[in-house]
């Protein structure tokens, strides 16, 4: 007989600790401020909470006062794009366990658009630019009926980078042209041109590539990159901009 043998029982999984972390947020409200200021704020916080959970934190228990944007807080619908540590980010998917806590969190709303209060902009510029490029399918042709418009996948493929455009404008505000240049198209705009510029079924191509041509339009663009770094979306924007480039070049696409 062998002796029955034992074994050690798994030591527990021990639950992570909070601890606080010290956010400072730019405030600004129309009404009793005449300019923007920093005001700190002491949340506790897991190290897998977003800075959006801090954000609600403190409106709900320390100042409801505090105005932000949010809406699906899953990355979505691009409504929470603010500035956090000097970088444009998504609030719902930047983790505290990613930001150094050992110093405060700087906390401020995205630049180059105008402030409304805190940490909310009036986006209306930036999507006055969007809809300025014509970003919906056009054409004359019409499919057979009750079927679909047939598209390769390959010719698919060309475009579905720039499909993935929530719009949160972290592109567009993160570019030093665009700060300075309240007239600049803007990297967003550029992207959703592209996405039909080189869509097969569409007919309009050059009519965008015209508007894209104006001294407002792509060749603005600096490429320093910051609107690549800032897409939560990981779209290849600088990339996008350069190909708009290349086929007005070409006068063709």
């Amino acid at each position: 007989m062998t002796a029955a043998t034992t074994e050690a029982p798994e030591a527990p999984i021990e639950a992570p600790k909070p601890f606080t972390v010290t956010l400072n947020v730019r405030r600004y409200s129309p009404e009793t401020d005449t300019e923007p200021y920093w005001q700190a704020f002491d949340v506790e916080m897991y190290p897998t909470d977003r800075i959006l959970d801090a954000l609600h934190r403190i409106k709900w228990d320390q100042d409801g006062s505090l105005a932000f944007r949010r809406s699906c807080a899953h990355g979505i619908c691009g409504s929470d794009a603010m500035r956090i540590n000097g970088r444009n980010r998504l609030a719902c998917k930047t983790l505290v366990k990613d930001l150094d806590i050992s110093k405060p969190i700087y906390v401020e709303a995205i630049k180059g658009l105008p402030l409304e209060k805190d940490l909310i902009v009036d986006m209306e510029p930036f999507f006055e630019a969007f809809r300025e490029v014509q970003p919906f399918l056009q054409t004359t042709s019409k499919p057979e009926k009750g079927k679909e418009r047939f598209q390769s996948i390959a010719d698919r493929e060309r475009f579905d980078d720039t499909t993935k455009c929530i719009l949160c404008a972290a592109c567009t505000t993160s570019c030093p042209v665009f700060w300075t240049d309240g007239q600049y198209f803007g990297p967003a705009a550029i992207v959703n041109a592209h996405r039909f510029i080189f869509d097969s079924r569409d007919e309009d191509a050059k009519v965008r590539l015209d508007i894209l041509n104006d001294r407002e339009g792509v060749w603005r663009c600096r490429t320093t990159f910051n609107c690549t770094e800032a897409c939560p979306r990981g779209i290849q924007v600088t990339k996008a901009i350069a190909e708009v480039k290349q086929a007005m070049l070409k006068g063709r696409v």
